[in-house]
């Protein structure tokens, strides 16, 4: 399993497609899933982790209705693709309309898996995460 690092700007072209970094590509090249994330991203997850991921939410959403729905959303929300010769997904236009995404985006990596944002939101999340490392407390005892 490769850890997912970086950020990289792209845009999506007419037809909504991106074009993987190429740093992202090999793990990818069988196939993916992109579903739909927290805070309006989109995350990018290999065939493997899905399937880790998938079995979590599945059983979370036996809890109770409100996880129930939002489990719903989520499978809902989610597309097998594979890239293209060149290294291009399709985003779907509902993915695209939840994520806010329509040409400038943000694919960074977030260790398990790969997230796609707007580039105007995704400068926000950044600079509040930044922020938060900062603060020396924020991640204690993990050696930053």
């Amino acid at each position: 399993m490769k850890d997912f690092l970086g950020e990289y700007q792209h845009s999506l072209d007419a037809k909504g497609r991106l074009i993987l970094p190429a740093d992202f590509r090999g793990p990818l090249a069988h196939g993916a899933v992109i579903a739909i994330g927290q805070n309006n991203c989109l995350a990018v997850y290999t065939l493997e982790e899905w399937t880790q991921v998938a079995q979590g939410i599945r059983e979370m959403s036996r809890e109770d209705s409100g996880k129930l729905d939002a489990a719903r959303a989520f499978f809902a929300g989610a597309r097998e693709v594979t890239p293209d010769s060149q290294g291009r997904v399709p985003i779907a236009a509902d993915q695209r309309e939840y994520a806010g995404l329509e040409r400038e985006v943000i694919v960074s990596g977030a260790f398990s898996r790969i997230e796609i944002w707007d580039a105007a939101r995704w400068s926000e999340r950044k600079d509040g995460g930044q922020a938060a490392l900062a603060d020396a407390a924020s991640l204690a005892g993990f050696g930053i």
